[in-house]
């Protein structure tokens, strides 16, 4: 049984019968549950305190896409997952408006509580696990090759995103990195630009930078290095070459 180890958001349309059944037992579990309408403001508002987070679809119910951007963006950034409940179709819709990496899982109703809970706890055990690893915050304005990223590092460390160097900043301001691995190449606010404007910021101007970049000619590379970043890793390589390089990083400090 798990002892005190957080709360739990179930975000669901109303607070049905089956969503205080579902409350008590994560009680039983010793896991607080704090029951959320399905909007923005009212997700926002406990969204720090919640370690985990539970959606409960309705029948027929959709997210819209203001919710969909609002939890796409929430999720990335602050290196959490979202559990799904719903009947096979809504979750499929659901699903659609919500990259893969950043769906704990799925249960279809009816909810089998025992699978459910048992997840809960492991999703709990590796929270606490987390606590104790290093933050790196990706930076790029391809989601699906930061979803590729997280995945390949996500069991070593807390990964955070941001698909652009303006959310970076953003993020920044409240939140701490241990390593950064920034995009050289994307739009409005380019990689190098996001580095000058961390190192003139008393704040982050120690925050280490890896940049990742897309190409491997000497001309791009030497204006990469004369930047003079902790590194650079070519997107084009695998994971195994990306996780060695993060943890050889870390190993060396």
């Amino acid at each position: 049984m798990i002892l005190n180890v957080g709360k739990m958001m179930i975000i669901a349309e109303r607070e049905t019968f089956i969503i205080k059944v579902l409350a008590d037992k994560l009680r039983n579990e010793r896991i607080e549950p704090v029951f959320v309408a399905d909007n923005i403001d009212a997700i926002n508002a406990g969204w720090d305190d919640s370690a985990l987070i539970t959606y409960y679809l309705e029948q027929g119910e959709r997210l819209s896409p203001e919710l969909a951007t609002y939890l796409k963006d929430k999720l990335s950034e602050t290196n959490k997952q979202i559990i799904m409940v719903g009947d096979s179709f809504d979750l499929k819709t659901a699903m659609d408006s919500l990259p893969s990496h950043l769906i704990q899982c799925t249960f279809e109703r009816p909810l089998d509580y025992s699978s459910y809970l048992a997840t809960v706890s492991d999703c709990f055990k590796h929270s606490e696990s987390r606590d104790r690893q290093k933050s790196i915050l990706v930076v790029d304005d391809d989601p699906n090759y930061m979803g590729l990223v997280r995945e390949w590092l996500k069991d070593e460390h807390k990964i955070y995103m941001a698909n652009s160097g303006t959310r970076a900043i953003k993020w920044l301001v409240n939140n701490k990195a241990d390593l950064i691995l920034l995009d050289y190449e994307m739009p409005v606010t380019s990689g190098p630009q996001v580095l000058e404007m961390l190192r003139n910021d008393e704040d982050t101007k120690d925050i280490p930078v890896i940049f990742l970049t897309g190409k491997d000619d000497r001309e791009s590379v030497m204006s990469v290095l004369s930047l003079k970043p902790e590194g650079y890793i070519l997107k084009t390589s695998g994971k195994e070459e990306i996780v060695n390089t993060v943890r050889k990083f870390f190993m060396d400090r």
